[in-house]
């Protein structure tokens, strides 16, 4: 299977030049040539299987130059060597909230607590094979921006990985205490980090700017050097993220929850840059049979105006939220959903691209729009809604959940009110640990009744004390590491901050 730029359909790679390369040459994002198709037979040979056996079948029918070993090699490593708990990398949890029944997909039992661990512990694996496949001499240079969980994730999946360095750029008042204080205490000799002062669509728009830069790329290669990413941008990333999606459906299938052949779920994905759910729109595309694509955002509702109108328009006030992973403007995986929905139109694509570019919008077609309102259900909540969903999650249903999780069931709310299908099973993915996210849990549970603890560990230590839930080992063990990392530039300087961490 070949790999296609959404820009231009003449670009033709295979899956190692894709997870090499990160992003095409045109600016472009690399797409399959075609998707695999299962059948209810399919799914129910899935369904027998452990995770890790579900993720080699559905990345060996993805990446057709790996051997049947290697792919073996790089599902063990990154699911099935203790990284996860109880080697349980996405567990379901059923919450009955009134007559709904949502299934909690837990995407944060890895070493970061967040659902980036899902694709990142197994890309370092990936990229390093598909070096070697096409024969690169030169080290990896794998640029991140991040939101807060892409770049702790990555810099652990990379941390040490022989013939790959890793630089990570977050926006310096963008993300969590925790989230920084992981980031910025990152062990290993391979991993750099630094803040921009900036918002985090300053941060992507820096990176893209950077692989585009043939100066920038002249002197790493003279350095020794290539480009790539561990964003959703890269298909290495996107791809691994497809597995759970059929991995909870196979859940419900074990554990008798899904009594007849297509029978449907909902999907609800708490997203900023489209990469989660359009993972789930490729898994429904592949056979997976879902009801509504359930599509919730923050304050900055771009995806939501967009899904509903075909608008899309990053021109309108960015806010800082409690759920930061979610401060995006401009959404990169939605270029991939566009290209799928025209049918392989890059020059559609293309040109769409270039008036966001150019004037912060563009508004598809009457096709496409009508496309998008029957697959998606698009809903928003502010910081209030979110923080009134966390607390009466924890007090009516004794689940304990952070602010982006508290977003997609506070939509799945609205769906289910909007349109009176309280009886779909809903799989929610569940993004991040509550812990990553203390004060914002806390300051929802105590409802301004008590003041929180100014320190971070402490404000752990109390959601701890006040909900019986234990903490998780890796945000326990950060009170002790030193930090390593205080470097902040200017969103104009990434690529003197990208060409130092070399020298």
């Amino acid at each position: 299977m070949h790999y296609k730029s959404t820009r231009d359909n003449s670009v033709a790679v295979t899956s190692a030049q894709a997870i090499v390369q990160g992003i095409s040459r045109d600016g472009g994002l690399f797409v399959p040539e075609r998707l695999p198709v299962y059948t209810y037979k399919d799914l129910t040979a899935l369904a027998h299987g452990t995770y890790a056996e579900r993720a080699e079948k559905i990345l060996g029918d993805f990446l057709e130059d790996f051997t049947r070993q290697e792919l073996c090699e790089c599902v063990h490593s990154a699911y099935e060597t203790g990284r996860f708990d109880g080697n349980r990398p996405a567990p379901l949890s059923l919450e009955q909230n009134g007559d709904l029944n949502m299934y909690l997909l837990e995407l944060w039992h890895g070493p970061t607590c967040a659902f980036k661990d899902m694709a990142l512990q197994i890309l370092p694996h990936l990229l390093t094979k598909s070096m070697q496949k096409v024969q690169l001499d030169k080290k990896a240079l794998i640029l991140v921006a991040t939101s807060g969980d892409t770049g702790k994730a990555a810099l652990e999946g990379f941390r040490d990985v022989a013939g790959t360095r890793v630089q990570v750029f977050y926006p310096k008042d963008g993300v969590s205490a925790m989230q920084e204080r992981q980031m910025r205490t990152q062990e290993g000799d391979n991993v750099a980090v630094c803040a921009i002062e900036g918002n985090f669509d300053d941060a992507q728009s820096g990176v893209k700017k950077i692989f585009a830069d043939e100066s920038v790329k002249a002197q790493l290669a003279e350095a020794g050097y290539v480009f790539s990413s561990a964003n959703s941008i890269n298909w290495g990333r996107l791809v691994p993220q497809i597995v759970y999606y059929f991995s909870a459906y196979c859940d419900l299938m074990t554990s008798g929850e899904m009594d007849y052949e297509g029978e449907k779920v909902n999907i609800v994905v708490p997203t900023g840059n489209f990469g989660n759910i359009l993972a789930a729109y490729y898994a429904m595309k592949m056979g997976l049979p879902v009801n509504k694509l359930i599509c919730a955002s923050n304050a900055n509702n771009v995806l939501t105006d967009f899904l509903r109108t075909g608008i899309y328009d990053r021109n309108r006030p960015f806010h800082t939220t409690i759920s930061p992973s979610m401060d995006i403007l401009i959404s990169s995986n939605l270029e991939r959903l566009l290209y799928s929905l025209t049918d392989s139109n890059a020059e559609r694509v293309a040109a769409w691209m270039e008036s966001l570019a150019k004037r912060g919008r563009y508004q598809v077609d009457e096709a496409v729009r009508s496309e998008l309102n029957r697959l998606f259900f698009a809903g928003f909540c502010d910081d209030a809604e979110t923080q009134r969903t966390i607390r009466e999650l924890y007090q009516v249903e004794n689940y304990l959940c952070d602010p982006h999780t508290a977003v997609a069931v506070n939509v799945y709310q609205q769906y289910a009110a909007a349109t009176g299908d309280r009886t779909t099973p809903a799989i929610i993915a569940s993004t991040a640990s509550p812990y990553k996210f203390a004060s914002s849990v806390l300051g929802a549970l105590l409802e301004g009744k008590e003041a929180l603890p100014a320190d971070e560990f402490e404000q752990v230590q109390t959601l701890s004390a006040y909900t019986g839930t234990p903490i998780p080992a890796p945000i326990a063990e950060l009170e002790q590491k030193p930090l390593r990392f205080d470097q902040v530039c200017a969103k104009e300087g990434l690529s003197a901050a990208v060409l130092d961490s070399v020298r």
